[in-house]
């Protein structure tokens, strides 16, 4: 089990994180630790919104804030998968065939606008994002740890963009928009001289090798059986609802305890409480859900669902009570 100070010494290295990346993206900490908490569950984030929100400089403030090593890459209709995951070369001068590295071997890779590549440029992310494995000529190649993917996509503009399939959703440990920020926020944004969006001024406060240890160390943090059952009765629930098509899979529900967990820590906490569980469960399981097609063509969407779920299935108390 984890102690309690360990638990106290994440709490400030993600106050320091947060602070760090809210330099550069203002009026938005609550995105920002969302981000975290999937950097340190070992997980990856989908950033869906509209352009001119910040995505891009979100993902690259969190790069800046952990240091390492960050790559981005701008997803296109002609984009190959060798383009992303690398590829074998001839070297005339050893007379040797030798592995060159895609982009995707960094702490930190930024697919900006995912969705504007063809599938099997999409495909080629699947097997790095879940397995941190990439294997060209029958070799695999393992990417550094801690691993992140920051993709981003617009949901508004859908002319030359590929959907992408639930499979590859599934890969995203959080689906977050970002959305517009408030009138003081946005004022401070816009006032010359403002450091908001300025990468090179976010501030290094940690190392790929202190958030690879804390990840590991916060997948011990307690979770009782009375959380576990409550976490499994909202995965009947959304199974069981006629609006979805498709409820919330086992692996859905792991990962759900798994941030529950380090957004528990986050708050500075060596155990899980339900209300852990309710205020992340709508950016981990909503992208997981699937829609009837009566659910869709009546407006419904599966956030509203997934509330409707939270609201029904009963929230575990205290023994003392």
């Amino acid at each position: 089990m984890i102690d309690t100070g360990e638990v106290s010494a994440f709490r400030d290295l993600h106050t320091r994180l947060g602070d760090a990346v809210e330099s550069a993206v203002r009026g938005k900490r609550d995105v920002v630790d969302l981000v975290l908490v999937a950097m340190f569950a070992g997980g990856h984030v989908l950033l869906e919104d509209v352009p001119g929100t910040g995505k891009t400089t979100l993902a690259r403030a969190v790069a800046g804030a952990l240091g390492g090593i960050s790559r981005r890459v701008q997803f296109t209709p002609d984009l190959l998968p060798s383009d992303v995951t690398g590829t074998s070369v001839y070297d005339p001068q050893t007379g040797q065939i030798r592995f060159r590295p895609g982009p995707v071997f960094a702490n930190i890779v930024l697919a900006d606008e995912i969705n504007r590549a063809a599938a099997k440029t999409q495909s080629a992310l699947l097997e790095v994002m879940e397995e941190r494995t990439v294997t060209i000529d029958g070799v695999g190649h393992a990417v550094p740890d801690p691993f992140l993917v920051v993709a981003t996509q617009n949901p508004i503009d859908l002319d030359g963009t590929y959907r992408l399939p639930e499979a590859q959703l599934d890969r995203f440990m959080l689906r977050i928009s970002i959305g517009y920020p408030s009138v003081e926020d946005e004022l401070d944004v816009l006032r010359p001289g403002s450091g908001a969006g300025r990468i090179a001024d976010v501030r290094t406060v940690t190392s790929p090798r202190e958030v690879s240890a804390f990840s590991g160390r916060l997948s011990l943090l307690h979770v009782a059986d009375p959380i576990l059952q409550y976490i499994s009765a909202l995965g009947v629930g959304t199974r069981s609802d006629e609006r979805l098509r498709l409820g919330t899979s086992t692996r859905g529900l792991r990962t759900l305890v798994r941030c529950s967990q380090v957004y528990a820590a986050s708050k500075g906490r060596h155990f899980v409480v339900p209300q852990d569980v309710q205020d992340i469960a709508d950016p981990v399981l909503a992208h997981r859900l699937v829609l009837t097609r009566e659910s869709v063509l009546a407006g419904v969407t599966t956030s509203e669902v997934l509330a409707d779920v939270l609201s029904r299935v009963p929230v575990p108390k205290p023994a003392s009570q």
